[in-house]
């Protein structure tokens, strides 16, 4: 590889008189502080201190500089990242120095793009949000490093994920057979994550009408209406709103899978498989997911969806769930989003045809294009070992909880818990505004690896946890991570399946806002065939064929 010879060639450069040997071309070189080093050495060639540490800390032994083009959430606030714990612990461990270039997320498409356009970037992209697409393009013109062999030898901790989650690996490597990026991975096995944002029904509104935890459609529909028909909250007005969100597109997400549609979960929102034929399918235009956008039309037409839905945004949607008006929403956590009390997260509800299957889960992989290595770092090897030290349970204990004794305390049972300082900080900051003095993963996109034993989200919350238990039992069977596409697929998914999107997102609100009715279906269907159909389905046939064969 072009950036590792340069790197060999520099470390040989730097050769000095010593009392260790190691060797340019063959040969193992000997270890220091525990740690064994790269180094080459030919015959009678001097003794060397090597700069680059294979294993151990610190990652090198002269301390080297390096610049992150890094995204920032606006919830990440404005302290730089240099001057974070996670970052200062860090430069200290490894004796490397980062330095972020910080770019708020409402920037970032445009910044990343003119950046690689005109190529002013610097040496690596950090919570960059680099879409699969444009790794694939710029990996093949060599801005992106060619990450395998790089992996392989400087990653263990995100090898032995890729070696035990195989499905990591797939989604990870490009149409060209590359690996070009270090993502952003939740564990698997923590389901309250990967289903993000349940539906969360109000318990003491059930008591209140004697009604048990719906378990079916049809029962969520009765209690719905039950709230609808009566004050609850006994201030003599008909203010409680049966359902509220920000669009209906989480509620469809949530419903669809008592329908049986959506059985590879959330990253794949346009095509399934059919359980009959075991053969692709555009479910969007089947017979039972028609029938999911007439339950969600009924609710709308009897007043039982927020008649804001379309037009509403989060801010005005936790007004509302502050005010004790909403029986049912969709978000990560009432509580810490609105400090709405008594909400409980539901299960899979089973449908008019028995159907219950719970569809809402994410792709484990969130961000394939977290973490980016470019063509101007000197320094890859060593890039990939700072990098990869955060998917280690020691490296992401201190992404995500910072510095024990300093930002959080251990239990005796092994539980992490933030200090009692950030958790009720003296100036009544938030969680995450207390946070920003310590960590950065505030806002997401980050790269690195999220599971429960050190992750203390809204997702680890009691009550979430609770929600992922009821999920388990149905939850997806074979869950889909990304499909990656070649540049002539990209094209067409950015144009003609970006036009069917588009006409489909439109046309649902439609049906569902009453404004097109239902007896325009089949046109509906056939103008959706006219677009295209059978060739989007043919080029989703050749990405999962890759991502099939992708070992």
């Amino acid at each position: 590889m072009r950036l590792r010879k340069k790197w060999m060639g520099l470390v040989c450069s730097l050769l000095v008189t010593a009392s260790l040997t190691a060797g340019c071309v063959g040969g193992a070189a000997e270890t220091t502080d525990n740690a064994a080093t790269t180094g080459s050495s030919g015959e009678g060639a001097s003794s060397a201190a090597p700069k680059f540490n294979e294993a151990g800390m610190p990652i090198v032994n002269e301390p080297i500089e390096l610049t992150f083009f890094t995204g920032l959430a606006e919830t990440n606030g404005n302290v730089p990242f240099e001057e974070r714990l996670v970052y200062r612990e860090m430069e200290q461990i490894s004796k490397m120095k980062i330095n972020f270039q910080l770019i708020p997320f409402s920037a970032l498409t445009e910044k990343r793009n003119l950046a690689l356009a005109n190529g002013d970037y610097p040496d690596a992209f950090f919570t960059a949000r680099v879409p699969a697409a444009d790794l694939m393009r710029y990996g093949s013109q060599g801005v992106f490093v060619q990450l395998d062999e790089l992996l392989e030898q400087y990653a263990p901790n995100l090898t032995a994920l890729m070696e035990k989650y195989p499905a990591l690996r797939k989604a990870l490597t490009m149409p060209d057979g590359h690996i070009y990026s270090m993502p952003t991975f939740y564990d698997p096995e923590f389901l309250p994550m990967l289903i993000g944002t349940p539906l969360w029904i109000k318990q003491d509104w059930l008591t209140t009408l004697g009604l048990e935890e719906p378990k079916t459609i049809e029962e969520y529909y009765n209690f719905l209406k039950a709230v609808k028909q009566t004050d609850i909250n006994g201030n003599g007005q008909p203010d409680e709103i049966p359902y509220s969100g920000v669009g209906v597109g989480p509620l469809i997400d949530q419903l669809k899978g008592a329908w049986g549609v959506g059985n590879r979960g959330l990253g794949h929102k346009f095509v399934d498989v059919d359980p009959e034929t075991n053969e692709l399918r555009f479910f969007r235009t089947s017979q039972n997911y028609k029938e999911v956008l007439e339950f969600v039309e009924k609710l709308y037409d009897e007043g039982l969806i927020d008649k804001d839905i379309f037009t509403q945004d989060s801010k005005t949607m936790f007004a509302k769930g502050a005010q004790e008006l909403l029986a049912t929403t969709i978000n990560p956590n009432p509580s810490t989003q609105f400090n709405g009390e008594n909400y409980i997260g539901l299960g899979a509800l089973k449908g008019p045809h028995g159907d219950q299957l719970y569809s809402h889960i994410k792709v484990p992989m969130v961000w394939p294009g977290a973490f980016a290595i470019t063509d101007k770092n000197e320094h890859p090897e060593a890039t990939v070992r700072w990098m990869d030290h955060f998917y280690s349970e020691e490296g992401a204990t201190l992404f995500f909880m910072g510095k024990e004794g300093e930002s959080y305390t251990k239990s005796a049972d092994g539980t992490l818990e933030f200090a009692d300082g950030i958790k009720n900080h003296p100036d009544g900051l938030t969680l995450d505004q207390a946070l920003t003095d310590y960590v950065s993963w505030m806002g997401g996109s980050y790269p690195g690896y999220v599971k429960v034993n050190w992750f203390k989200g809204s997702e680890s919350l009691p009550e979430a946890i609770e929600a992922g238990n009821k999920a388990a039992p149905h939850q997806v069977g074979e869950l889909w991570y990304n499909f990656n596409y070649t540049e002539t697929e990209t094209e067409f998914m950015s144009t003609v399946g970006s036009d069917i999107h588009t006409y489909i997102d439109e046309m649902e609100a439609k049906f569902i806002n009453g404004s097109v009715p239902f007896s325009e279906w089949d046109k509906y269907v056939n103008t959706i065939q006219g677009m295209g159909v059978d060739e989007y389905l043919n080029v989703y046939k050749a990405a999962l064929d890759r991502y099939n064969g992708n070992q």
